[in-house]
């Protein structure tokens, strides 16, 4: 499989998403983040787009949002996140592991993504994802595996404030399994938001006294070759 290649095509879809204005539904507000909605194209499911404001530069926030080592630290919604390939210094398979959601009726489900970065004019940055086969990380009878169809993160500089940075989320998560997507779609919006307030809380952590700190580079900090 051309790894490279298929990531960039998520991130030309994830591009896509963004610069599409029609259709979307206002499912949730909550805390200054807002959730839309509308029909996946992928599977029958939704595409969710998830808005928010994070008070930090754009490249410390793209630097921070895929950084393997602290992942599991401020997203409470995994139990684990790992690096499993590296394919260039933008470009990477990662293993992921998730809680279980809606007081357990949603049990827990492993993914494996490829993860790619790419910087666009304006500093804006597209982190994208997708669910890819993997040899050597097969599915286990320990989880149900689930499918990232076309996702991504877009962080840009906020106009009137470019030491904040505003957060486009687009996520469509197949769960798979035997899963009403009832259930999906009353819990999914909650999660979308507690996503941005962890990563907010993380973030925000990072800066105090004692947090782990900043690389400063064009690319996430995790990515750079030692």
């Amino acid at each position: 499989m051309d790894y490279k290649a298929l990531a960039q095509e998520t991130a030309q879809e994830v591009l896509e998403y963004n610069q599409d204005t029609s259709g979307w539904k206002v499912v949730k507000t909550s805390k200054k983040v807002t959730v839309s909605s509308k029909a996946s194209k992928k599977f029958h499911g939704n595409l969710y787009r998830v808005e928010g404001i994070i008070p930090e530069s754009t490249t410390k926030l793209s630097d921070f949002l895929y950084k393997p080592e602290n992942r599991v630290t401020w997203d409470k919604s995994l139990k684990v996140y790992n690096m499993v390939h590296k394919i260039d210094s933008d470009t990477f398979i990662c293993h992921t592991i998730t809680q279980s959601f809606a007081m357990g009726s949603i049990s827990p489900r492993d993914f494996i993504d490829l993860v790619y970065f790419k910087r666009y004019e304006g500093n804006m940055d597209i982190i994208s994802s997708n669910s890819v086969d993997f040899p050597s990380y097969p599915p286990s009878s320990n989880y149900i595996r689930g499918y990232n169809h076309a996702c991504g993160y877009i962080c840009s500089p906020l106009q009137e404030n470019p030491a904040h940075s505003k957060l486009v989320m687009f996520i469509q998560t197949e769960m798979r399994g035997k899963l009403s997507p009832s259930i999906i779609e009353a819990t999914m919006p909650s999660n979308l938001v507690s996503f941005i307030l962890n990563a907010k809380d993380g973030i925000k952590a990072l800066r105090t006294p004692g947090g782990r700190g900043y690389h400063h580079s064009g690319h996430p900090s995790f990515l750079k070759k030692k």
